[in-house]
């Protein structure tokens, strides 16, 4: 059986989550490709195929790599690769599957086609918009026809479409920018075959993507605290828990668990308290340390004992996700298996 602190995840809740929103794409007339960024496996990457997606997506180079390895064959890297080495392993990866990638100026493109343009294969790539979100991406939709058109004239490139990480809310505004870009885009004569959005917290109003082809959302598999809190999931709809150990009473109205900031990590999302606890919701997770974390009972009528095991909902499983080097998978009838994380700590 597992020690603590450690990371469950029940696979019934995360085969519904699955399930819910292909269904939720599949009525908005999307296609879905899965961030594994979340779970980090390729076991899970396979369930999502299975269930109707039709590829998954990537941040970094080595996270697709492993999951090249471990056979999903249609993976998009939503990053822009800079530098020789990543050149170097980007074009390797792209001859072993369906490989796109995306970009948002002129030096990121200019870098592929030098190390496509005599790999023997053409490699697809989109244009990363700015919508919103105030991250990555082109800053409007006239930008986008122009990143869209030096691509689309490079050597070892083949423009593929457009893609954004959206703000979770004006979905409408997003499509809107979207649809613009396209109509300059096909203006110009070139296809623009993808529009690909994103996002766990807007799949509910996925039909808002009135120009999108696909829809790409990572945190659904699992859901986490911060979910909750946006009214996107329930308790009952979070699959992963840090199982952590009560290893101390200091006061009635103090206990201290086993599971710190290597285990719950120390992002807030805007919350008060790092994780909500299953058994005792009203209680608060006020602090942690790298191995301690301490929990105040306030008004609870929680009473743990020392040695007692508990469940906490992260604020953030992605990075919770990244913290542990396997978890256990509950199945259906209770039985755990031990899984390494395939794609942990793939920063490059």
């Amino acid at each position: 059986m597992f020690d603590t602190p450690c990371l469950v995840i029940d696979l019934p809740v995360v085969d519904e989550n699955i399930a819910r929103f292909q269904k939720l794409a599949d009525a908005a007339g999307l296609q879905t490709r899965p961030h594994i960024k979340t779970h980090k496996l390729p076991f899970f990457a396979k369930r999502q195929i299975a269930a109707g997606a039709i590829g998954i997506t990537c941040q970094k180079i080595g996270e697709a790599e492993v999951m090249a390895e471990g056979g999903l064959q249609d993976i998009l890297l939503t990053y822009n690769v800079i530098g020789d080495a990543k050149l170097d392993r980007l074009v390797a990866l792209a001859k072993k599957c369906k490989l796109s990638v995306t970009c948002d100026n002129s030096t990121v493109a200019e870098g592929l086609s030098a190390h496509f343009a005599n790999a023997g294969i053409d490699l697809t790539v989109l244009v990363e918009c700015d919508t919103g979100a105030g991250r990555c991406g082109v800053q409007s939709p006239i930008a986008a026809c122009e990143l869209a058109s030096q691509i689309n004239g490079l050597p070892g490139l083949k423009f593929g479409g457009l893609m954004t990480y959206p703000p979770m809310d004006h979905s409408e505004n997003v499509d809107k920018w979207l649809a613009d870009a396209k109509k300059l885009i096909q203006a110009a004569g070139i296809a623009c075959p993808v529009v690909s959005t994103g996002g766990t917290p807007n799949m509910d109003t996925l039909a808002a993507f009135k120009h999108a082809t696909e829809h790409r959302a990572g945190t659904y598999i699992y859901n986490d605290r911060s979910l909750i809190a946006r009214g996107a999931c329930g308790v009952e709809d979070c699959a992963a828990v840090v199982k952590a150990t009560v290893v101390s009473r200091p006061t009635k109205t103090r206990a201290i668990i086993d599971a710190g900031s290597k285990a719950l990590s120390s992002d807030l999302l805007g919350l008060e308290g790092f994780g909500m606890v299953r058994e005792a919701p009203d209680a608060s997770i006020v602090g942690l340390s790298e191995e301690h974390g301490i929990i105040e009972l306030g008004d609870s009528n929680w009473d743990p004992a020392v040695g007692d095991i508990i469940s906490i909902i992260p604020n953030h499983i992605c990075v919770v996700s990244n913290l542990f080097p396997t978890i256990w998978v509950q199945d259906e009838n209770g039985e755990m298996t031990e899984m390494p994380v395939a794609a942990r700590g793939m920063l490059r």
